[in-house]
């Protein structure tokens, strides 16, 4: 594998005959839908990323993309840095013929009017997915996660209650 930046967008046909592999980074910088769902830095996304073409004839993009995010945690609302890592397995398709064939292993990918991908959108679109619906630390790192909060007063157990259907049994017995 040879490392570089990896490319805003590759024509995933080209890639997949020549059976390229990429190794490298997107910048943070080029990521601004992410960066504005954070609440602090978001780091360079270390990205590998293989093409080819499997025994079945399809194209496939897959890779593995890595980052660090901070967000802030709900529960004590202090900044957390979290690692945020996501698999993804594409495939390019035209139509939506093509969409309905393509096994579950593979999610489909628009290809563009020249027929790329956009590569840099597609891994920020899978980190977006990938970040905690609700940010919050650990247990046992979080201020409040050991504390329970408690909403009203709790009343203390009822003493011993009369059953109900204790009449209904006296009167099977007669």
């Amino acid at each position: 594998m040879q490392t570089v930046k990896i490319p805003v967008s590759i024509d995933p046909i080209r890639a997949a005959a020549n059976r390229l592999s990429y190794q490298g980074i997107v910048p943070s910088k080029v990521l601004k839908r992410l960066r504005e769902l954070t609440a602090g830095d978001c780091s360079d996304v270390t990205v590998s990323l293989e093409c080819g073409v499997d025994l079945q004839g399809i194209v496939y993009l897959k890779g593995t993309a890595v980052t660090e995010l901070t967000l802030l945690c709900q529960r004590c609302m202090t900044l957390y840095t979290t690692e945020v890592t996501v698999d993804f397995c594409f495939s390019p398709c035209r139509t939506e013929a093509k969409i309905d064939e393509l096994p579950d292993a593979y999610d489909p990918i628009e290809c563009d009017e020249i027929g790329e991908v956009r590569l840099q959108q597609l891994v920020e679109d899978e980190l977006i997915l990938a970040m905690p619906l609700i940010p919050a630390h650990q247990n046992d790192d979080c201020n409040q996660g050991s504390q329970d909060i408690v909403v009203g007063e709790i009343e203390a157990a009822q003493e011993e209650r009369p059953n109900p259907f204790a009449v209904l049994e006296k009167l099977k017995s007669k």
